[in-house]
């Protein structure tokens, strides 16, 4: 009964925030033409609303559940409060798939799949890493996250500087690095779409068996859990939904991070419920990030990775110093 009065708390905040996200904006559109817009004027307006503020707030909802729900798996299956796609290097390594991908010139369509390949990259090296010694500590997940991130960060900024296809986009192509929703078609939006449907699919699949490694791998094999392929399939789902997400918004960190260890709180750790209701929450959050990034400062327009980072950095500070028994 609980779960399902958060589920539609949840539902009902992110639908206030895709109404925020779609009614509010850097220029003042009346309620009736934005009615209007979305049933089809021609205005000005109903650009604007249909091919600006429509995909984009779309856009956000879908990366911030999408990054929500890969936080949840992480965080189950390294057992580490601190694990999220951006501080274990995920994004980062989805990153460097998506502009290789640019650089030479692939549609928007392929884009998703780059950004897959450099996730999964990206992730198996920092899980082998974290692995060291036979056990999993903090320390190691986030000074393999820091190095991968550091690594692919030099990678994309060489790219940059000397492909001459993105350097006549280089101011574009930052803004979306340093974390901005960036629908360029609706195309681009359903393909991105897809990705992160059959990756939360796959999430809601897997989250019994991460359940199972509460107690450690050895608990979860006396349990009939194949350990080699529930890992290799959380990380390749957790990988699908960084590499779309990334796909059209960039570096965005934290999200992955406080919306699940929020949810626990509220839900406990069973990682089938907090999966699916990490999806609304991560959603709302975005877009409300994505909101206040469009208007706080106008005209100007703040990167969105900003405001989660400033939201997000404390609460990740909080949780390292929590776990600073972990670390030493």
């Amino acid at each position: 009964m609980r779960v399902a009065l958060v589920f539609a708390i949840l539902v009902a905040a992110l639908l206030v925030a895709a109404a925020a996200g779609i009614f509010i904006g850097s220029v003042a559109i009346s309620p009736s033409d934005v009615v209007g817009a979305i049933f089809g004027s021609d205005s000005t307006s109903g650009t604007i609303i249909r091919d600006l503020r429509l995909p984009r707030v779309l856009g956000a909802a879908l990366v911030g559940a999408a990054l929500a729900a890969a936080g949840a798996m992480l965080q189950g299956l390294l057992r580490n409060p601190l694990a999220d796609p951006f501080v274990t290097g995920t994004s980062a390594g989805a990153s460097l798939g998506a502009v290789i991908a640019v650089a030479l010139g692939a549609s928007a369509i392929f884009v998703p799949l780059a950004s897959f390949a450099g996730a999964t990259f990206a992730i198996v090296i920092v899980w082998r890493l974290a692995r060291l010694g036979g056990r999993t500590t903090v320390l190691t997940v986030l000074l393999a996250g820091v190095v991968l991130t550091s690594f692919t960060g030099g990678l994309v900024t060489l790219i940059l500087v000397s492909s001459d296809r993105l350097a006549l986009r280089l101011r574009a192509v930052l803004g979306w690095l340093q974390g901005g929703v960036s629908v360029l078609s609706w195309n681009e939006l359903a393909v991105a779409g897809f990705v992160v449907f059959v990756g939360i699919a796959g999430a809601l699949i897997l989250a019994p068996r991460i359940d199972a490694y509460a107690f450690g791998e050895e608990t979860a094999a006396a349990l009939g859990i194949d350990l080699e392929r529930t890992t290799a399939a959380v990380l390749a789902t957790t990988a699908l939904l960084t590499g779309a997400a990334v796909s059209i918004a960039g570096l965005i960190g934290f999200v992955g991070l406080v919306v699940p260890h929020a949810l626990r709180f509220l839900i406990g750790a069973t990682h089938r419920r907090l999966v699916l209701l990490s999806l609304p929450a991560g959603a709302a959050a975005l877009v409300l990030a994505d909101l206040g990034a469009r208007t706080l400062i106008p005209p100007a327009e703040l990167p969105v990775g900003v405001i989660t980072g400033l939201v997000g950095a404390p609460f990740f500070l909080v949780l390292l110093v929590r776990s600073r028994q972990v670390i030493v």
